[in-house]
């Protein structure tokens, strides 16, 4: 059988324009808890620029 998957999903999200992306994270590599949230430059189609996007929970 095979095992679980180590890695979890999240939803790379602009807060302004509400676009968002998904993706995942190895979660063995985020165990510190003060990390805080990963913030990434992504391509905004909404205002064709490179924004901040923020994690979020992904839902489902």
């Amino acid at each position: 059988m095979a095992a679980k998957s180590q890695r979890i999903r999240i939803r790379m999200i602009n807060k302004e324009t509400g676009t968002f992306y998904m993706t995942t994270v190895n979660s063995r590599n985020r165990t510190t808890k003060n990390q805080g949230k990963l913030k990434l430059k992504k391509y905004d189609p909404k205002t064709r620029k490179h924004e901040t996007f923020t994690e979020d929970k992904a839902k489902g």
